[in-house]
C-alpha cells in the first residue's frame, strides 16, 4: 500500500521560511508528476507547484518567485521550499503523486503564517 507522509509544516512569522518533504512510501513505480497543493480554511484545494520525472517545474502565480519544488527520484521525496511567506499561505498543504496513472494524495501538514 503506497503512503505519501507530509512535514515540515508549522507556525512561522511573515517573511520566514519552512521547507515540506513529501516521502512516499511502499510498492510504487514510475513516479511520474509530483506536486503540492493547499487549501485554505473556507476555500477550494489549489495547486501550489509541480514538478515532472524530467524535472521541469511550474507554479502559481501567487507563489512565483518565493516557492521552490524539487524532488529526489531515488528517493521518492519531494520538498517544497517556502520563503518570504505571507499570512496568505496559510493553509494545510497536501502532497500529490502521480504513478501510471493512480494518484495518490498525502493527509496534509499544516503551514500558519502569522505573527
Amino acid at each position: 500500500q503506497v503512503q505519501l507522509v507530509e512535514s515540515g509544516g508549522g507556525l512561522v512569522q511573515p517573511g520566514g521560511s519552512l521547507r515540506l518533504s513529501c516521502v512516499a512510501s511502499g510498492t510504487i513505480f514510475s513516479i511520474n508528476t509530483m506536486a503540492w497543493y493547499r487549501q485554505a480554511p473556507g476555500n477550494g484545494r489549489e495547486l501550489v507547484a509541480t514538478i515532472t520525472g524530467s524535472g521541469t517545474t511550474n507554479y502559481a502565480d501567487s507563489v512565483k518567485g518565493r516557492f521552490t519544488i524539487s524532488r529526489d527520484n531515488a528517493k521518492k521525496t519531494v520538498w517544497l521550499q517556502m520563503n518570504s511567506l505571507k499570512p496568505e499561505d496559510t493553509a494545510n498543504y497536501y502532497c500529490w503523486v502521480a504513478s501510471k496513472g493512480v494518484i495518490y494524495w498525502g493527509k496534509g501538514t499544516l503551514v500558519t503564517v502569522s505573527s
